[in-house]
């Protein structure tokens, strides 16, 4: 039985990265973020491990396998980048553009940082920092699923379609009404539940930093397929085997 309200950062209130708001700065990078986010989400939740995990290693390593880099790239391929590559540490490659700046339309934009499978921090090995997925899946577009999966797995990665009223979102429970298209937008789904006045709605972490909607955070609603929301919902599992004893075979030489 599922609960009509249900929030991530409190169900696991040890885990200090479901409450993260993070920003992805002057690149089309949401899609590496949401990913990401949700994999070192599960990694808590599943083997109590509260790491940061590296968003610029997926976004410059990926390639042309996961789409376009900073002009935007696909959830479903991020999540096999970790089921056949893992994903190194934040501290070992730490995210490229650590200027920070007001979303959307953050301008200007900056080319794909180039992938150099290098930790940055003196004495780390590459290899050694990975963290892997066990698999890539979609998760049905009904709700009760979407729920589910959440319930208990951990936060979900999901895509939907940007409209120019979305960016002014400040508070309550959002619904495309007027503007043209933006793009396609890829963020964190942490939870749902129901207004007083009876709306349900989907909790959702955006990667526009603090300073956009309901400190970083917004709501849509639930139960409608609002702009796609419910339609391409992906995730994975953590894997227990992230050391590079497990995989050194698989990548050859490691880069230290």
């Amino acid at each position: 039985m599922l609960p009509k309200e249900f929030d991530a950062r409190s169900a696991w209130s040890h885990c200090s990265t479901i409450g993260t708001i993070l920003g992805q700065g002057h690149c089309g990078s949401c899609w590496a973020f949401g990913a990401v986010e949700c994999l070192q989400d599960r990694f808590c939740i599943h083997f109590n491990m509260n790491t940061s995990l590296s968003v610029n290693d997926l976004l410059a390593c990926c390639g042309f396998m996961c789409g376009d880099g900073c002009d935007g790239g696909y959830p479903i391929m991020a999540w096999r980048y970790f089921v056949q590559n893992g994903v190194v540490t934040d501290e070992c490659d730490p995210y490229f553009d650590q200027v920070g700046c007001k979303h959307p339309g953050c301008e200007p934009a900056y080319a794909t940082p180039v992938c150099e499978k290098k930790c940055k921090v003196q004495n780390q090995v590459w290899l050694e920092k990975k963290h892997f997925s066990v698999n890539a899946y979609r998760v049905n577009s009904d709700p009760h699923d979407i729920m589910a999966e959440i319930f208990q797995n951990g936060p979900v990665e999901v895509a939907f379609t940007v409209y120019e009223d979305f960016a002014h979102y400040k508070s309550g429970v959002y619904k495309h009404i007027t503007g043209d298209v933006m793009g396609g937008h890829a963020v964190k789904l942490i939870g749902w539940g129901t207004t007083d006045a009876g709306e349900d709605y989907w909790l959702l972490a955006n990667q526009w930093n603090r300073g956009w909607g309901d400190d970083g955070y917004f709501k849509i609603i639930r139960g409608k397929n609002e702009c796609g929301i419910e339609e391409d919902v992906v995730a994975g599992m953590p894997s227990t085997k992230n050391m590079v004893r497990n995989y050194g075979s698989a990548f050859g030489t490691a880069i230290v």
